[in-house]
């Protein structure tokens, strides 16, 4: 992992299972769905972080706000100062949007669990179902970080722009227009399918190997690289929700080091709901048409 752009921001397993006990140290396990992960058995120590209600304002379709924040930090006993290690489930999505939301209202020390809940547990380590409390702490709020997130209005501005590049991290079949959703999630209602004009589909799956841990680093680089993501060049990321985009963020910024990369959190969900905004699909024959 030293080869990477910020090594620091990545964790084994084995270094994990040495700190379980370090007071500087909140372990955060990041779940879409608590009842078949956390709720199931956990790292000794780890607190649950529960995507849909702790990291998302439902009311607004927002993340949470700046005090919404600064409550989910006091109530896990969490300084600015105290160092945040995360996984979860889902491959370490939900924990790389925490991640990203977090660095935006600007806590310094997050790392991630490189091969996340899945490799800690293929490894057979300690998993407890006992819930840690935390004496409350205070938690300062601070201004949020500008240019890691993206919104409708910047992407519609920077479509056909040389010096920027879209990376569509959804599947091939979800780029294509083929389906909206994949069939084992839940969709969040796209009227239309297919994908922004000018983005590269380069599926998230790809930054990672068969145990969920990092490519090395000169295998993302040419992954990137070689489809027109390069360093240069303003990067946004998009899927559907967030999730799989925040995921190939992180990738981006601190395993490569990309200087400008944000992630457009409202993704498909937004874009395909959205009147107007272009998107592109592969044209069909209409039903009936007779080949020319």
């Amino acid at each position: 992992m030293t080869d990477y752009a910020h090594p620091e921001v990545l964790v084994s397993t084995e270094w994990l299972a040495q700190h379980l006990e370090d007071p500087a140290v909140r372990i955060l396990e990041v779940d879409w769905d608590p009842a078949s992960a956390y709720e199931l058995g956990h790292l000794p120590g780890a607190a649950l972080v529960d995507w849909q209600k702790d990291i998302n304002d439902t009311v607004r379709r927002d993340i949470l706000s700046r005090d919404q924040f600064v409550s989910l930090m006091e109530r896990l006993g969490v300084t600015p100062q105290t160092t945040l290690v995360l996984y979860g489930d889902m491959r370490n999505w939900f924990a790389a949007f925490a991640f990203w939301t977090f660095r935006i209202y600007g806590h310094r020390d997050i790392r991630l669990v490189n091969g996340g809940r899945r490799k800690w547990f293929e490894e057979d380590r300690p998993v407890t179902e006992a819930v840690p409390v935390f004496p409350a702490a205070t938690y300062p709020a601070q201004e949020p970080t500008a240019g890691l997130r993206q919104f409708l209005p910047g992407v519609l501005d920077i479509l056909g722009r040389s010096d920027h590049g879209l990376v569509d991290v959804r599947s091939p079949a979800e780029f294509s227009g083929a389906i909206s959703a994949p069939p084992e999630y839940q969709n969040e209602g796209a009227r239309r399918s297919g994908h922004i004009p000018g983005a590269v589909n380069i599926p998230w799956a790809q930054a990672i190997q068969e145990d969920d841990t990092f490519k090395p680093v000169e295998q993302l680089r040419e992954l990137y690289q070689s489809r027109g993501v390069t360093p240069d060049k303003t990067i946004v990321t998009y899927c559907r929700i967030g999730e799989r985009s925040s995921h190939t963020w992180f990738v981006l910024t601190y395993l490569l080091g990309y200087p400008r990369v944000a992630n457009y959190d409202g993704s498909w969900s937004e874009w395909g709901n959205s009147v107007g905004v272009p998107v592109e699909k592969p044209a069909t024959e209409a039903p009936g048409s007779v080949p020319a």
